[in-house]
């Protein structure tokens, strides 16, 4: 059993900054690397990036590196995304999920309920 709740997503100007947070249950989460996803309207979901089981090593998706960071704290069972410069395609509904690391398969069908991220231009 495991739950991973999404929040901090909201309405933002373009260029503007938000900090998304997904908590996670469970005493094991600091074995897992952590991926994030993310779904806009008519579109696949689509990877964002991924941290490591120690938060030491990040990997991103082109379209928003060296815009995003994924940090944790697995102390607190979280996982963190910090989005800078945001464009308006960024709007979409973000999602957290345990993943392998290397190819970033999800693990398990484990996903949040996502949070909502609305860039206005």
């Amino acid at each position: 059993q495991v739950q991973l709740v999404e929040s901090g997503g909201g309405l933002v100007q373009a260029g503007g900054s938000l900090r998304l947070s997904c908590v996670a249950s469970g005493r094991s989460f600091s074995i897992y690397a952590m991926g994030w996803f993310r779904q806009a309207p008519g579109k696949e979901r689509e990877f964002v990036g991924a941290v490591t089981r120690s938060g030491s090593t990040t990997y991103y998706a082109d379209s928003v590196k060296g815009r995003f960071t994924i940090s944790r704290d697995n102390a607190k069972n979280t996982v963190y995304l910090q989005m800078n410069s945001l464009k308006p395609e960024d709007t979409a509904v973000y999602y957290c999920a345990p993943v392998r690391w290397g190819d970033y398969e999800v693990l398990n069908d484990y996903w949040g309920q996502g949070t909502q991220v609305t860039v206005s231009s």
